[in-house]
């Protein structure tokens, strides 16, 4: 399995699940785990992804959900998963 961490972060409107969501499944990218608030109208998402079925690299499907985030008015980031476990390590 290869694991991803996506974060989702902007100002809250409608549609945002929406287009990453379908931007995954249109990669062949299966949904983990997800968790999302809204805060004082901030929308922010976490999940964990695997990516392990999509035809696309690591690097396409990130710049993808870049351009999905540029799209939708929201910043999208996507890391390995052992990449992001080693930067938020306590």
């Amino acid at each position: 399995m290869k694991k991803t961490v996506i974060t989702v972060v902007g100002q809250d409107t409608v549609g945002i699940i929406a287009g990453v969501c379908t931007y995954l499944a249109d990669n062949k990218v299966n949904i983990l785990n997800i968790s999302q608030t809204i805060v004082d109208g901030y929308f922010n998402m976490m999940m964990i992804t695997d990516t392990n079925n999509s035809l696309q690299p690591f690097d396409v499907l990130a710049e993808g959900l870049e351009k999905v985030g540029l799209e939708i008015g929201v910043v999208i980031k996507m890391q390995h998963e052992d990449i992001f476990k080693s930067m938020h390590r306590v």
